[in-house]
C-alpha cells in the first residue's frame, strides 16, 4: 500500500468561489487543492486531486484509486444519486472518507440520504474547505490496510 490520498470531487465543484457562495463559500476549488495539498504534505500523503462533472469519471477515479491508502471523496450530487459511485467505492476496498462543504443534514430533505455513507468509512460535513482536512486526517489516524 502507498501514502497516497485520492482527493476526489464530483459536479459542479469546479464553479467554487462562484456557486452559491452562501451555501459553499468563497474558496474556489484551487482554494481547496492547496489546502489539501499543503496538509496531506504535513501528513506525509502524496495527493492525487481530481474533478469530473461526469458519473462515469468519477467511478473510474474512484478504481485508480485502488491500493491507496485512502479516497476523500466529495460525490457531491452523485452522493444522493448514484448506486454506481456506491458501487465503485465498495469494490476498491480502500479507505473512503465522504465530505461535504456544506452540512447537508439542514439543507433540501433530498440531500439527507447518502448512497455512499454506508460503504464509508466516515461522513465529514458542514466545515467549508475543513472538512477535506478533517477527512485527511481521519485517514492518518487509520491504521493502513495490509
Amino acid at each position: 500500500m502507498s501514502d497516497t490520498v485520492h482527493v476526489l470531487n464530483g459536479p459542479n465543484l469546479n464553479l467554487l468561489g462562484t456557486r452559491e457562495p452562501g451555501i459553499y463559500g468563497a474558496a474556489t476549488l484551487a482554494d481547496v487543492e492547496a489546502l489539501c495539498r499543503a496538509e496531506g504534505t504535513a501528513l506525509g500523503f502524496e495527493i492525487v486531486f481530481r474533478q469530473t462533472n461526469s458519473e462515469g469519471a468519477l467511478v473510474d477515479f474512484i478504481q485508480q484509486a485502488r491500493g491507496a491508502r485512502g479516497i476523500v471523496l466529495n460525490a457531491a450530487a452523485y452522493t444522493h444519486t448514484s448506486v454506481a459511485v456506491r458501487d465503485a467505492v465498495a469494490a476498491v476496498g480502500v479507505p473512503t472518507i465522504e465530505v461535504h462543504l456544506s452540512n447537508v443534514f439542514a439543507r433540501e430533505a433530498f440531500r439527507h440520504h447518502s448512497y455512499l455513507s454506508p460503504v464509508a468509512r466516515g461522513v465529514i460535513c458542514g466545515f467549508g474547505p475543513q472538512s477535506y482536512v478533517l477527512g485527511l486526517h481521519a485517514l492518518a489516524g487509520l491504521p493502513p490496510a495490509p
